[in-house]
């Protein structure tokens, strides 16, 4: 009988050791930046109220448009050396320096499929049945104070509270911030 557990004991381990190896080898999966290690895509902010976005990854590149919006939430989609490609909210995408970029999570208030009018409720706890404390409009912008997978809580000018994750652009479904 000590053997058996013994033997157990070991198969228990061994299986621990393969299962952890095996969910480590899962996570490097996870395509990284070629320059950053960080992972790709991944949601950061401008740092700055203006920032050039260009065609390609260097300053030979053209300028194709402007941000004049600071901490506004972009999804980087790929690395080139010291350059950045986004996508903003809106599906447009180019190449930006990557001093110009913060960790810092914001996200942007999406409109709602049925009217882009429609106010978002904000709740003071992150469920449903709580308190509103704000209805926010579309392209609203916040600062990701958390997010549990499928509430989050966010910060702006004149407000601060819950709203269901799926109505942010910014975080990914699921994804939980602390």
């Amino acid at each position: 009988m000590t053997v058996w557990w013994r033997t157990t004991g070991i198969c228990i381990g061994l299986a621990a050791v393969l299962l952890c190896a095996g969910r480590e080898a899962a996570a490097s999966e996870q395509p990284t930046g070629s320059v950053s290690g960080l992972p790709i895509p991944r949601f950061v902010s401008l740092k700055t109220d203006r920032v050039n976005v260009r065609g390609g990854p260097t300053k030979d590149h053209e300028v194709a448009w402007v941000y004049n919006r600071n901490a506004l939430p972009v999804e980087i989609t790929a690395e080139f050396e010291t350059w950045r490609r986004i996508r903003d909210w809106e599906g447009a995408e180019g190449w930006v320096y990557h001093s110009l970029l913060s960790g810092r999570r914001t996200a942007i208030v999406a409109p709602n499929a049925g009217s882009r009018d429609e106010l978002t409720p904000l709740h003071a706890e992150p469920e449903a049945g709580s308190a509103r404390v704000a209805r926010l409009q579309a392209g609203v912008l916040g600062t990701v104070k958390r997010c549990t997978g499928h509430w989050c809580r966010i910060a702006g000018k004149g407000f601060d509270g819950w709203i269901e994750q799926q109505r942010l652009w910014g975080v990914y479904p699921n994804e939980k911030v602390e």
